[in-house]
């Protein structure tokens, strides 16, 4: 092996979680931070509780909610445009017309 590339193995590497369990493991890194460990993830504890560290429901929510005001007012404005285009085609003939001033 080739002298000084290699990184520097440290034996007591704290793991930190953020629900705040702690355990010991080699890297090259002084000290390691997660946000999920194996005494908080459900898959271990058997509860059913959804785990969102990066807001990925929160932006699924404002884009529903965006889309959803989006094809409201698409709806509106395709009932604005059929009501137009009905009133068009139901437009009285000049006989009519002429008919409704007497």
């Amino acid at each position: 092996m080739k002298k000084s590339i290699h990184p520097v193995w440290h034996d007591d590497t704290i793991v930190t979680c953020a629900c705040g369990n702690t355990h010991v493991v080699g890297s090259t890194k002084d000290e390691i931070h997660v946000e999920i460990c194996s005494k908080c993830h459900p898959f271990f504890t058997g509860e059913m509780k959804f785990v969102d560290t990066l807001g990925r429901v929160e932006k699924f929510k404002e884009k529903k909610k965006f889309a959803d005001s989006q094809a409201e007012k698409l709806a509106e404005k395709k009932k604005k445009k059929s009501d137009r285009e009905e009133t068009l085609r139901s437009q009285k003939s000049l006989k009519d017309m002429l008919a409704g001033l007497r």
